[in-house]
């Protein structure tokens, strides 16, 4: 019995005989089943491999990433936030190893994950047990959860209070339960997944119900996404990409917003 795990986004699922017939993440349209067919992987087997490692920085004080090199399935970016006796790890990715722990204790450990949509769930359940801490997930999005755990916790509402200086917000749009994290302990950072995107230019974000597809939101759900983050503090962006926004990062997304609004409801240019 093994937890398979797709080699296309990179979550595993719970223990079976046999690798599922499909990835139910990636056959739907916010994701894609990979043009070469459907594969999977065991994370024992990408130890084994001693392909990959894990590559943690420091962003700025308080603030690790922590990215698979070589990229593995989507590629995203998990981060280490610490705060006052409390670290937060926020999104998941796939491979863990034994180095990882180790960097991971030096830095104070990890007391909490939490995610922001299904994408990033990964291994995260490797992750929670390995650390012994629970696990936050919106309610919403709880169908996609491929492997049960006692770890996790489902939360509701619109935002969830972990400590004085760490909150999660959801914003909905690319998944219903779709969240952000705010730190608001003088960092003023957002940390949006791809709920939020930083898009190549880096003063400006964009927002998408599926971003391999390219299946826009509506207007009136970006809008909404946007209001929920006016009245936050925060002067920088960091999205699952490795890509900030540096300074003004809530004008930017209050800015990228009614831009986006404009393409959609065609106001903005005329081609």
């Amino acid at each position: 019995m093994l937890n398979h795990i797709c080699t296309t986004c990179g979550v595993q699922y719970s223990k079976t005989q046999d690798a599922p017939s499909e990835c139910v993440i990636c056959n739907e349209e916010r994701q894609y089943i990979n043009p070469s067919g459907q594969s999977w992987t065991t994370l024992e087997e990408m130890q084994k491999s001693r392909l990959y490692k894990n590559e943690i920085l420091m962003e700025e004080t308080g603030l690790y990433s922590i990215t698979t090199k070589p990229e593995f399935a989507i590629g995203q970016t998990a981060y280490l936030v610490q705060s006052k006796n409390f670290n937060m790890l926020w999104d998941c990715i796939t491979y863990l190893d034994e180095s990882t722990k180790e960097e991971i204790h030096k830095l104070g450990g990890i007391h909490a994950i939490a995610l922001s949509h299904p994408h990033y769930y990964s291994t995260q359940v490797e992750w929670a047990e390995a650390f012994n801490v629970p696990i936050y997930i919106h309610e919403d999005d709880k169908e996609w959860v491929n492997r049960p755990s006692k770890q996790i916790i489902f939360w509701s509402g619109e935002s969830l209070e972990l400590t004085d200086e760490i909150t999660i917000y959801r914003l909905g749009g690319h998944f219903k339960g779709g969240a952000v994290l705010h730190c608001n302990d003088g960092k003023g950072i957002l940390l949006s997944g791809d709920i939020i995107q930083v898009v190549s230019d880096r003063k400006w974000v964009s927002f998408m119900y599926s971003y391999p597809n390219l299946i826009p939101l509506p207007a009136n759900k970006v809008k909404e996404m946007a209001e929920k983050v006016k009245e936050l503090k925060f002067n920088r962006l960091y999205n699952a990409f490795h890509r900030v926004v540096v300074e003004d990062a809530n004008q930017a997304v209050q800015k990228s917003a009614e831009r986006y609004i404009k393409a959609l409801e065609g106001t903005l240019f005329h081609t």
